[in-house]
Order: C-alpha cells, then structure tokens, then sequence
C-alpha cells in the first residue's frame, strides 16, 4: 500500500434480523425441512457406534502366559532373611 493510495474502508456490521433474546423469552422455532432432518439421521448413523460381536476361536490357545514373577512363589519362599 502506497502513502497515495486510501485505506480500505471497513466493512459495516451486518444488522440482525431478529431482536436480541432475553432469559425467559419464548423463541419459536419452525420445525426443520425434511432435507434437514435426513441429514441430521445420516450425521447420527455416522456417529453412532456400531456393535461388534467377536466370537473366540475354540481351536486358537490363550494368549495369557504364566509370568513366573516373584509374587508367584510361595510366601516363605519370599520371606528376606537375614543369614
């Protein structure tokens, strides 16, 4: 931008089409086209989980693995002495 050139006016605010709603004021709504309600039932088929029915494999072994780790031996055996 040049010392020559103007600055760009800003653009004016748009004006609101409805007054401001206070707390306790009644806003009517008209209800929503049906274009409007098959998008919100597609959001919503998106969104929503699925169910997931998993089925073991009676031929496939555990994967749970005895660890071998210290709390697995008997308590005496665990017991710290001194000598």
């Amino acid at each position: 931008m040049s010392a020559e050139e103007p600055a760009p006016e800003p653009t004016p605010a748009p004006e609101p089409t409805s007054p401001a709603v206070l707390p306790g004021d009644r806003v009517l709504l008209a209800p929503p086209s049906d274009d409007e309600v098959a998008a919100i039932l597609a959001a919503v088929e998106v969104a929503w989980p699925k169910p997931v029915a998993v089925v073991a494999d009676p031929m496939r072994p555990s994967r749970w693995r005895f660890s071998g780790r210290w709390w697995s031996a008997p308590i005496p055996a665990r017991r710290v002495r001194p000598w």
